[in-house]
């Protein structure tokens, strides 16, 4: 459903990770999910505080993240799934820039949430577990 080798160059570009040659591409999408979690938490705080540029730089970061999430995903399987998840993506990332206009963390927290089953799913799916 992801492409593997966008996945990487999305990670390295939000990350600066200069390697994540260990990781297969079930995890680097893992990973990308859970850095856009992160941003979203200091996001989220980030508000609580009144601190107007981390928030806006927390958010964008987790926009652009999940854009690499949408962009990475893979049209030529489960197209139906995929077109889905792209239309989930696209959903967050307008929520993401309305939370940013608003300084709103009910809509970060939104949009945590629904990211955390989307990795919660995509842990499930994990090809390791099926194999062990």
């Amino acid at each position: 459903m992801y492409a593997p080798n966008s996945a990487i160059a999305q990670y390295q570009r939000v990350n600066n990770v200069g390697s994540v040659e260990g990781a297969n591409p079930h995890q680097l999408i893992l990973m990308l999910m859970n850095g856009a979690l992160e941003r979203l938490t200091q996001a989220r705080g980030a508000i609580e505080r009144r601190d107007i540029a981390l928030k806006g730089a927390m958010i964008g970061k987790a926009t652009t993240i999940i854009g690499g999430l949408q962009g990475s995903l893979d049209r030529n399987q489960a197209p139906d799934y995929v077109d889905n998840l792209d239309r989930l993506y696209d959903y967050m990332q307008r929520r993401l820039l309305e939370a940013n206009l608003k300084n709103d963390v009910t809509i970060v927290d939104e949009v945590s949430d629904l990211l955390k089953t989307l990795k919660s799913t995509w842990q499930e799916i994990d090809p390791a577990r099926k194999s062990a």
